[in-house]
Formats: structure tokens, sequence, C-alpha cells
């Protein structure tokens, strides 16, 4: 059974990659647009091949001979349904016989802005020939590091989520949690609601980082617009500061605070808690 990994050089590719190749012998394709950056797997026995989202042609080819196919969510904004159905398409021709595809959690009536794409790409998954499974992926505890210094060094933690909860886990989990799903039996049809066992509000997530750092942080809570506001100042691109800026509202109303389970089921352990997470980043 070859299995093949979308994205592969990225954050999440790359560590599925790793997980599959623990769990081995399962001949392992990644699929990257650019190889060069993946030479080290290739050294390790993966069959890395060049495909871009964008390119039928290209994931034609990349699909040839492959049996299951994780297809890992673009992070091209606007694009990504037509990207995903490319993907999808190549699939079909090529008879994949199982696509796993990382959604969100309840992406069919989740309001958050970054569902959206997520909840176009089942919708595609739906009417298509090719049996599918969606691993619907909670909040990574790496979302946070990108501000964790600056939380480190002035003492606050910023936000919109209020007293709301977060069921994170490391991205680390969410690749492991996969790799068990593709080589599994009898996935086709299923809906895996992914969060991690810890649930915490940000005001408890400060003092995580507290933990982590050895340093006092606090939360200070803003309303929307103005931690929308900070993100821009901070640098984040307007689009994507306002959808961070959603998700926080999101997680105010508990769309983030998934309890289901089966994460943990599917590591056969614990979730990774956001100390351990936020330690190995400040070293």
């Amino acid at each position: 059974m070859t299995v093949a990994v979308t994205g592969a050089s990225g954050q999440l590719g790359r560590l599925v990659v790793e997980a599959l190749l623990r769990a081995g012998p399962t001949p392992v394709v990644a699929i990257v647009r650019d190889p060069a950056k993946v030479a080290d797997l290739a050294v390790r026995g993966v069959d890395v091949r060049q495909a871009d989202y964008g390119d039928p042609s290209a994931l034609a080819r990349a699909l040839d001979g492959v049996e299951r196919v994780l297809l890992i969510s673009g992070n091209e904004f606007g694009a990504r349904v037509a990207q995903h159905t490319n993907v999808i398409r190549a699939a079909e021709r090529a008879g994949v016989e199982l696509l796993a595809y990382t959604s969100i959690p309840g992406a069919t009536d989740n309001p958050l802005i970054l569902a959206q794409e997520h909840r176009g790409t089942e919708a595609v998954l739906a009417e298509s020939t090719v049996p599918h499974v969606l691993l619907r992926n909670g909040w990574y505890w790496e979302n946070y590091l990108g501000g964790l210094a600056h939380a480190v060094e002035s003492g606050v933690l910023h936000g919109a989520a209020g007293e709301g909860r977060v069921a994170g886990a490391a991205r680390a989990d969410y690749a492991e949690a996969a790799a068990t799903v593709l080589t599994a039996e009898a996935q086709a049809g299923a809906v895996y609601e992914l969060g991690g066992g810890e649930s915490l509000t940000y005001s408890e997530l400060a003092q995580v980082i507290s933990e982590a750092a050895g340093k006092p942080v606090r939360y200070e809570n803003l309303p929307e617009d103005d931690y929308v506001a900070v993100l821009v100042q901070a640098g984040l691109p307007a689009e994507y500061a306002k959808a961070l800026g959603d998700a926080d509202a999101g997680i105010a109303r508990g769309i983030l605070d998934v309890r289901s389970g089966d994460l943990e089921k599917l590591l056969g352990r614990p979730a990774t808690g956001a100390v351990e997470v936020f330690r190995g980043a400040l070293g």
C-alpha cells in the first residue's frame, strides 16, 4: 500500500511523513512544489514527486500508483477550494482508494472565516467518487508561537477570546493521528473531530506561558477589532489578522473547544500539553 502526502515539505506534512516512516513499512510518496526542500527524505527512501495544487497534470503524475493520499489544506486563502478540487479530481482519475483531508472542527456549520474554504472542500468531496475520511483538526498550540516571545517580554498575552476555551494539541499529535488513519482499515466515511485533552482559557494559557518561561505573563482581553489592529501593527497581513481575530471570537463562543476524544483515541495516549510545546519553543 503506497501512501502519498501532499504539501510534504510543510510543517504538518513533514511530520506526517516522519510518522509514516516510523510506522513502516508502508511506501511513502512526498508530493511537494520544490523537491530540494525534502532531499533528506529522498535519501531515506521516500519517493519525492513534484506537483503544485494548481497543476492538474503534475498532480495526476504524482498520484500515479498511489492507493491512499493525505490532502493537506493549502495556505493560499481564496484559492484553496479550486486547488483542493484539483487534487480530488486527480485522486479520482488515479483510482485512489482513500483520501484523507485536513479540515476544521464542525466544518459543516462552523461560522469562522477559516472554515469557509474547508466547508467548500468538504462539499466537493461529498460529491466526488473517491472514498474519503475527514480529519477535522482543531487548534495547534504552535499557533501561539508567533506571539510567544512578545508575550514573555512584555508580560502580556493579548487576545479576544474572553473566557472561552480552546482544546489544543501539538502539531505532531495531529500528524501522528493522520498517519494512523492513513494506515488503518475501514476509514472511508469516517469523520474525526480532533482536539487535545487540555482545554484552556486564555487566562490559563497565559499561566502556562508563565510556567514555561519562568516569568509572569497575564492575559489582556481586547475587543475583536482592537485585537486585529494589534496583529496588523505587529506585521500580519490585514486579511489574515481579521481571520485570527474572528477565530478568537469563535473561541469565546466555544467553537474550538473540541471534546470528542477522537485525537487521543487515535494516538492511544494523551495529547501533548501546551507547556511542553512552549518550553520547546523557548529553549
